[in-house]
């Protein structure tokens, strides 16, 4: 996904404010430096994000969603994906550095959240 990418009225994302054309570039940032990262050790992005979740504490468990199966298998390879201090550092950097535009979800969607 960039900047560019245009999300059909049926994708959950097109919903999320996060996802807006004007936001998804203002976050797009963060998404350049797990790219980066991902270009170097041979991988799609989506699974250098969720190793990172997975060093953060052992009892984190990300529940990634797909509808492609080919993006499932990807996903799982996060689980052997070893990801430096080096890199963790360079993630954490990124995320302290680059602010988040936008709430996560739109109020309605938030209330039933539970937070």
């Amino acid at each position: 996904m960039d900047d560019k990418t245009e999300l059909g009225k049926t994708d959950f994302r097109s919903q999320l404010p996060r996802f807006s054309p004007e936001s998804r570039e203002a976050n797009l940032a963060f998404v350049h430096v797990l790219e980066r990262i991902a270009k170097e050790k041979n991988a799609a992005s989506a699974p250098i994000a969720l190793a990172w979740l997975l060093a953060q504490k052992s009892w984190i468990v990300p529940i990634p969603g797909t509808t492609k199966l080919s993006r499932l298998e990807k996903n799982i390879g996060a689980a052997s994906l070893q990801l430096s201090a080096s890199d963790l550092h360079e993630i954490n950097d990124a995320l302290s550095e680059v602010p988040v535009e936008e709430a996560r979800y739109p109020e309605q969607l938030e209330k039933i959240t539970g937070r």
